[in-house]
């Protein structure tokens, strides 16, 4: 919703897409520029045709792609069957390659394209009982960097925005999973993580939707194939029992 919100801000038309049909447009409504919602599941081939559909249909072509994969399950490495690895594939590679093959032809004609995926500070470096997430947001990280250096001279920008300890449902819903594996209070486990973070506190949704917006901005023209942390400085858990954003 914040990163939407400050695109909406800078004048950009949107396509809100979402299992939950109902939350997509309330979201969409709320926008101050002109948005739809569109209920899919961009796991499907049905869901990904759906969503490329509507959006040519309603804005006749796309600029910007904002790609944002749901958190996988904790879990560790050594738990991790063959059937987990091809869900962490088919959760957070596919559906993202699938989006970026039908809208990067026209970003290249137009010689005019942004491309982000919000990924995770697992990327830079993997983060303790995320093994799924690290897995197939690395190879996602992969896939990106290698496409924007064949993109670039068609003045398309490939990106990826990696948040740290973000004020978000899902860093609360890992900092309780955390708490209750220790037996300890989620306010112990924030006030550990944020010892760990130089900048002392959580990062809010606006700061990190703020940064979004500048990597999908005429600006940011000269930046692609970059993986950019906004973490308040933080490097990582220092004690590998926390709870982590993925």
């Amino acid at each position: 919703m914040a990163v939407a919100s400050a695109l909406a801000a800078e004048g950009a038309n949107l396509v809100i897409t979402g299992r939950r049909g109902e939350e997509a447009t309330r979201i969409a409504a709320e926008l101050p520029s002109a948005a739809i919602g569109v209920e899919t599941d961009l796991c499907t081939q049905e869901g990904l045709t759906a969503a490329v559909t509507a959006a040519n249909a309603r804005f006749g072509s796309v600029d910007i792609l904002v790609l944002n994969g749901p958190g996988p399950a904790p879990g560790t490495a050594a738990g991790l069957s063959s059937e987990d690895m091809s869900s962490a594939f088919e959760l957070l590679l596919r559906p993202q390659h699938a989006l970026v093959s039908s809208f990067l032809p026209g970003m290249r004609k137009r010689r005019w394209g942004r491309i982000l995926a919000i990924g995770s500070s697992g990327v830079a470096a993997p983060l303790p009982n995320l093994a799924l997430s690290n897995t197939g947001r690395a190879a996602l990280a992969g896939y990106l960097k290698t496409l924007a250096a064949e993109v670039a001279s068609d003045d398309v920008t490939v990106n990826m925005l990696l948040p740290g300890r973000i004020a978000t449902e899902r860093t609360r819903g890992l900092d309780l999973a955390a708490a209750r594996r220790r037996g300890v209070t989620v306010d112990m486990i924030e006030a550990e993580s944020r010892t760990s973070i130089p900048a002392g506190r959580y990062g809010n949704t606006e700061e990190f939707a703020a940064t979004a917006a500048f990597l999908c901005s005429g600006l940011a023209s000269y930046v692609t194939g970059t993986a950019l942390r906004c973490d308040g400085g933080w490097s990582g858990p220092s004690d590998s029992r926390l709870g982590s954003l993925s």
